[in-house]
Formats: C-alpha cells, structure tokens, sequence
C-alpha cells in the first residue's frame, strides 16, 4: 500500500466529517496499524501539499495538514461513489467530451486516469463517453490544460458499453467476493486491541474496494447483466464497512486527542 493513497483514504473516509484537517503526530498514529510508517507518512504529506491536495493549518495538537477546497471536492465525490449514495436515475442520455490532448506526454498520461476515475471511458481516439453528466470534467480538463467539446447522444445503439472492459470487471468483482472475508479475517487477528482491529480491517476492505472506482464507471443497472457480480460485491462492502465503523471511529477518536 502506498503511502500517498493511504492517506486520501485517511481524509476521506475518517477525517471528512472532522473537519478534513489533523495534526501530523494524529495521521502518524493512524497508519501505523496499516503498515505505514513515520517517514512514509511525512514524504507523502509533502509531496501532497505540492501537489495542491492539503494545505498546513496550526491546529491545537500541532502543526497538521488540511484538505486543499480542490482534495474535498475529490473526496466527497469519491465518498459518493464508493458508498454508492443518492445513485442516480438514468435519463437514457449519454455524454460525450471530444478532447483536445495536452502536449506534454506527462499530462496526456494523468489526464486518461483522471477522466477514467471520473467515469469516463475512451469510445474512440480522444472521444469520451460517461452515462452521466461529471460535474469534475471541467476541473480534470483545466488542471491537465486540455480542453473539450461536449455533446450529448441519444439513441447509441447498440449502448457503448465496449468502451470499458466489462469482462475484466467481473472477474475483479468476483475475486473480490471470494477474497474480502479473508482481508478482513486476517486485519482482525492480527490486532489484539479491539478498536484498532477494526480499524484497520475496515481501512483494508475500503482501500480494496476504493480500486474499483478507477475501472468502475457505475453503469446504469439496466445496461448491466442480471448476474453482474458487482451487486453482490456492493452489498458485502457496505454490511462489513457499517459492522466495523462504531469501532473504527473509536479508535480514530483516541488518536486525534490521546
């Protein structure tokens, strides 16, 4: 797990609803049971200020890091999906982005997964679909220093649901079926302290199950089979992640004021 990454899912699962800002010494001692350490933990900090996703803030345990407006509008549209809250009903449009690529091979590169984690999938070369309109295109196009034409399709026929690999997805969904009892059998025994067990076992099973949301475009249901496993898959995540949070908030608690 990568230091950076653990740390998005620190502020937008747990530090969100708390003001999105802690003191370093606090996000120290809440990756700890995940494997993260100290210096890990402080370089990606820094390399996050850089990068314009937090921002330094005095806080009354000290010197902490505050989610950027630009990393809070990330977080919560990520939270959104994630937990699948207020999904949609699908109106039968689609959208269309007709992009004009950056230069830099860099930004061409960061732009293709950013348009991916928004939802978008590339139908053909430089043109884009999503199901629904993103409200985060317009931010994803300026930060890459691209710029698009936008349209919307009625009538696709058949559905352009080719443009993402849906074959692959179930296999990842179907693994994941197989798999996340295990993930969080093994984080519970591995802590001896109650609270932080399910801490880290829920820190574990959202990291995982936040992966999807880079091959996932949330389709509309009626565009997907009657045996999509990623149903199934949705319904676990949620049961294990409302059985484990009373005790992950807890422990989350103790850290930001020990």
């Amino acid at each position: 797990m990568h230091a950076r990454s653990a740390l998005f899912d620190v502020y937008g699962d747990h530090l969100r609803a708390r003001g999105s800002q802690a003191p370093v010494a606090a996000v120290v001692r809440l990756l700890d049971p995940v494997g993260i350490a100290a210096p890990a933990v402080r370089t990606a900090i820094s390399r996050m200020v850089m990068q314009g996703w937090l921002e330094p803030v005095q806080l009354a345990g000290g010197r902490g890091y505050r989610a950027t407006a630009r990393a809070t509008r990330r977080l919560d549209e990520a939270s959104q999906r994630i937990y699948r809250r207020a999904v949609p009903a699908w109106d039968g449009v689609w959208h269309l982005a007709f992009v004009e690529p950056p230069v830099e091979r860099s930004a061409r590169t960061r732009l293709r997964a950013d348009l991916g984690f928004v939802g978008f999938a590339e139908l053909a070369d430089n043109v884009w679909v999503s199901p629904f309109s993103r409200g985060e295109l317009a931010s994803v196009l300026e930060r890459a220093g691209a710029t698009a034409r936008t349209a919307r399709a009625v009538g696709f026929d058949p559905p352009p649901t080719e443009a993402w690999d849906l074959a692959a997805l179930r296999t990842a969904y179907d693994a994941w079926l197989r798999t996340a009892d295990d993930l969080i059998g093994e984080q519970l025994a591995a802590h001896q302290e109650e609270d932080e067990a399910a801490f880290a076992a829920r820190f574990h099973l959202v990291h995982e199950w936040r992966k999807f949301l880079f091959a996932d475009p949330g389709l509309p249901d009626q565009l997907l089979p009657a045996d999509w496993p990623g149903r199934e898959a949705a319904e676990l995540f949620a049961s294990e992640a409302t059985r484990l949070k009373p005790g992950a908030d807890r422990f989350v608690a103790r850290c930001l004021d020990p």
